[in-house]
């Protein structure tokens, strides 16, 4: 049970996205409005709450539809960095000359926050993540993704892949947003488990990459490693910020390809999170 956000084909031949909650292989359309509510953090509904408008709507078969990244228009998708020790060594190899951020920041108060993405540059499931044209190290950063509420709320938990160029990064921590804000630099889904049927410090992560079907990489990880907690994470985003109509953070990452790896156009990455499900999306090379 989840909530997603999905198109579909009606009857009269248009084609509309919108808000989903998916029971196994079917989807139960839900007023935009009901949702809309909660990301606004109006009442005490909770994600769960919303299953009850569900099954009053008419049934969709989930072969039936596309599922979409579960983000809509005037949302955010935010990130956090340095979260895990892999990190944090992977980003001092790779920086030329400000490595000691990196090693500042894992133990400061205050953690790494940076927007990554708008809906117009986030990817839905089976959908085409994209690697920068001026880069030639880019790599998948598979996360847990936390949907909060306007009010703050922790809402649920999906799947994030955060694309970053590791070589626009290593150059200078600056060019940091270059690195990780562009069109197709963001994956989010399947959908978005609601939060209480979530324990988030011990989720296991696998990242799998493969090249002409062939496994090229694969690693995984535990959020038991994160040094944060995500309501701490959540706390310093909310701080002097405000999300009328909620926002994803993706928590960061604790799965570093090594150095000589580096995505092409055509690979397939495939992100699981343990209860949460299998975020997959293939590769395409930027041409500009």
């Amino acid at each position: 049970m989840s909530l997603c956000r999905f198109s579909h084909r009606s009857s009269q031949g248009g084609v509309r996205e919108r808000w989903g909650w998916l029971e196994e292989e079917t989807v139960y359309p839900l007023p935009d409005e009901d949702v809309s509510a909660v990301l606004r953090g109006k009442g005490e509904q909770t994600l769960s709450g919303l299953s009850l408008a569900a099954f009053r709507t008419e049934p969709i078969p989930v072969r039936s539809v596309t599922l979409c990244a579960p983000v809509c228009e005037g949302m955010e998708v935010w990130a956090a960095g340095v979260t895990y020790e892999s990190s944090k060594l992977a980003r001092m190899s790779e920086s030329a000359g400000g490595g000691d951020f990196y090693a500042k920041v894992y133990t400061a108060q205050r953690p790494e926050l940076f927007f990554k993405a708008t809906p117009n540059r986030t990817v839905g499931p089976d959908a085409e993540v994209r690697i920068r044209a001026d880069s030639h190290w880019n790599v998948p950063e598979p996360e847990l993704a936390a949907l909060i509420s306007a009010n703050g709320a922790l809402l649920g938990y999906a799947i994030g892949n955060d694309m970053s160029s590791r070589e626009i990064e290593g150059e200078n921590p600056l060019y940091l947003p270059q690195a990780k804000v562009y069109i197709g630099s963001c994956a989010l889904g399947p959908s978005v488990v609601p939060a209480e049927r979530i324990v988030e410090n011990s989720l296991t992560i696998e990242l799998r990459i493969r090249r002409g079907g062939e496994p090229v990489f694969a690693g995984q990880t535990s959020t038991a490693r994160m040094r944060r907690t995500v309501a701490d994470l959540a706390r310093w985003l909310f701080r002097e910020n405000r999300f009328p109509r909620g926002v994803f953070l993706l928590t960061g990452t604790g799965i570093i390809p090594p150095d000589e790896f580096t995505l092409q156009g055509g690979d397939e990455i495939e992100i699981e999170i343990s209860g949460i499900g299998v975020l997959r999306n293939r590769v395409a090379q930027s041409k500009e």
